[in-house]
């Protein structure tokens, strides 16, 4: 029986290997999906006098897009945030995060603006808040102000079509 005991480890590591390399490391599970999205009030990137909040998209389906001005992934993304805000299915709100205000503006006037509006958040509080350790990420919020779901990494027209439609059509958008 001693002789097999090597073997049975090695078998048991193997196994957890193989399931632990299967996983998708970008598909983190959110203790906050099927909660209320934080609540907050922030300026807005364009307007610093006026301040959003998530209660104000109370009835909305909606995006809550995690992006910055220096993040090389959300340059990768942003075309086809563009793409949907064009394609005006749902509003899109972002949240610039610990960027610099004027170096958010002009990316965005020269990549094009997708946001229905952009809050800041310098220093990445809300970010704690809603569990966020790398951007871009995206959060799918429902008409309740609950999160459906959080997508880490950029959105691209793969994973929209096979995670975000899915649930835009159970939420009837």
């Amino acid at each position: 029986m001693k002789r097999f005991i090597p073997f049975i480890v090695f078998v048991v590591l193997a196994i957890f290997f193989y399931v632990g390399l299967s996983l998708n490391p970008r598909e983190v599970p959110s203790p906050f999906i099927g909660k209320p999205a934080p609540a907050f009030a922030q300026p807005q990137l364009f307007e610093s006098d006026k301040a959003f909040a998530p209660a104000d998209m109370k009835g909305q389906v909606w995006l809550f897009n995690v992006w910055a001005s220096w993040c090389v992934s959300c340059r990768e993304e942003h075309p086809f945030l563009v793409e949907l805000s064009q394609a005006k299915r749902l509003p899109i709100v972002g949240l610039n995060y610990k960027d610099q205000p004027d170096a958010a503006k002009g990316w965005l006037a020269q990549l094009g603006n997708p946001y229905t509006l952009s809050v800041v958040d310098p220093e990445g509080k809300i970010g704690i808040d809603y569990g966020v350790y790398g951007v871009p990420e995206t959060y799918l919020i429902d008409r309740a102000g609950v999160i459906r779901y959080k997508h880490t990494g950029p959105v691209t027209r793969e994973a929209w079509q096979e995670k975000f439609e899915p649930l835009l059509k159970e939420l009837g958008v």
